[in-house]
């Protein structure tokens, strides 16, 4: 087991490592001045010069790479020269010093994102900080409905198999599956935020915390997941529905199934201490897979409905052309892609030793 966790491990971080290089080369062949759009229109060459030299942009595009490793890297190596772009300042990096070798430090910190063009200097790091707990609770909210809602809606579709509720169920699962997730946000705000605000009481737009217009602060605004979290699940929802239809209808066709019927147990006993629990493995495990992609998938629902989590920072910084920060926040959700995926590989191999031996 040990040597599966170790595997997967290694395949984590070749993988993460693709990730960075594609992401680095990526924004760095696209057009435009990153000094400039620091600087703005009134810039002058002594300024230009200036910004640079104090990010890099001066290096040919090789030394540029390895500075942007060395920045991610836990363990990175820094120059003693304060002039020099590598040189350990305490406001830019947060490290521990190992050794010394000559004039370069080794030391121990956590991954540096740089610093946004558009928010004065603002690390990246600190507003992943601000915006991703919100994103979080969003694809969280958007599993959840999507499983209790989707899970119904199988056991109705076996209840009433072939019949019209089946078909019917069938035909909005496929809807649910192939409609993008931005044109529903729209559908839902306009329906729901505006034709029916009245009954409703819902917005069209609307992030968790709202600021008081009386000057009292922040306060959380539950309303308001409401709408983002049904949209963002919608897909997920239609997959689970299918999914457990087709995992109970397989269920129910097992010996100790009939074996059940014989001791003449209802259809409601015999799915509630039988056939759900082992219906729900590929339910779970298409979940487990939807979770990390609705951290990338909830980019335009989040802008759509207003809400303030990574999403709509990535939006915004598109617009801007904020690199640091569309780099800094695709590098977060990849990481947080693979690191879920490895923790689902490990409690497969965990529950099924044959993975782990393969």
């Amino acid at each position: 087991m040990a040597g599966y966790i170790l595997q997967k491990i290694g395949y984590a971080l070749l993988t993460l490592f693709g990730v960075v290089t594609v992401i680095f080369l990526l924004f760095t062949i696209l057009p435009g001045d990153p000094a400039r759009m620091m600087l703005g229109q009134n810039e002058t060459a002594e300024q230009l010069a200036v910004v640079k030299k104090k990010y890099g942009f001066d290096q040919p595009i090789s030394v540029q790479y390895l500075r942007y490793l060395n920045d991610l890297s836990p363990i990175s190596f820094h120059s003693k020269n304060s002039g020099d772009y590598t040189f350990l300042s305490e406001g830019k990096y947060n490290a521990v010093k190992l050794f010394a070798v000559g004039n370069t430090n080794v030391v121990l910190k956590t991954p540096y994102l740089r610093e946004s063009f558009q928010k004065n200097g603002k690390e990246v790091s600190e507003v992943i900080a601000e915006t991703l707990p919100n994103t979080f609770i969003l694809a969280v909210s958007a599993i959840f409905i999507a499983m209790l809602i989707g899970v119904f809606l199988g056991i109705i579709s076996v209840l009433f198999k072939d019949g019209f509720v089946d078909k019917a169920i069938q035909l909005v699962s496929t809807l649910g599956m192939s409609v993008p997730s931005f044109f529903s946000a729209i559908i839902f705000a306009w329906i729901f935020g505006f034709l029916l605000h009245d009954y409703t009481n819902l917005n069209m737009t609307g992030s968790l915390y709202e600021v008081d217009d009386f000057g009292n602060g922040k306060y959380i605004q539950w309303k308001n997941l409401i709408l983002p979290a049904i949209v963002l699940g919608i897909r997920p929802l239609a997959v689970v529905s299918q999914l457990m239809r087709n995992s109970l209808l397989e269920v129910l066709n097992q010996d100790y199934i009939r074996t059940a019927k014989a001791k003449g147990l209802s259809f409601y006993q015999i799915i509630k201490r039988h056939a759900l629990k082992n219906s729900l493995n590929p339910v779970v495990t298409a979940i487990s897979g939807w979770f990390a992609s609705m951290l990338a998938g909830a980019v335009f629902v989040e802008y759509i409905f207003g809400w303030n989590g990574l999403g709509k920072e990535i939006v915004n910084a598109l617009n801007t052309l904020d690199l640091p920060i569309i780099m800094g926040a695709v590098l977060v959700i990849a990481t947080l892609f693979i690191l879920i995926n490895i923790f689902v590989d490990i409690i497969y191999g965990w529950l099924d030793p044959k993975i782990s031996r393969q």
